[in-house]
């Protein structure tokens, strides 16, 4: 059974003279990685919806042009 070096759990909260620093580094890298994760959602939303436009519109480009007779030959 592993030995622990710290005698209860609030010696375990104040890492010593360290624990300010351990846990506002924690919370500061969870907060970041919380961050990116938002971002990343977030633009990828944003993609996929920008990439629903443009398809839909190569779409209408594409049976507007298909319904057009060819204009190009002068009679």
């Amino acid at each position: 059974m592993p030995s622990f070096n710290f005698n209860s759990f609030a010696d375990f909260l104040a890492m010593g003279v360290y624990g300010l620093y351990v846990w506002l580094s924690f919370g500061l890298t969870f907060v970041v990685l919380l961050g990116l994760w938002f971002i990343s959602s977030r633009q990828q939303r944003q993609f996929h919806q920008q990439l629903r436009v443009r398809l839909a519109r190569e779409e209408r480009v594409r049976q507007h042009q298909s319904q057009q007779p060819f204009q190009d030959q002068e009679p």
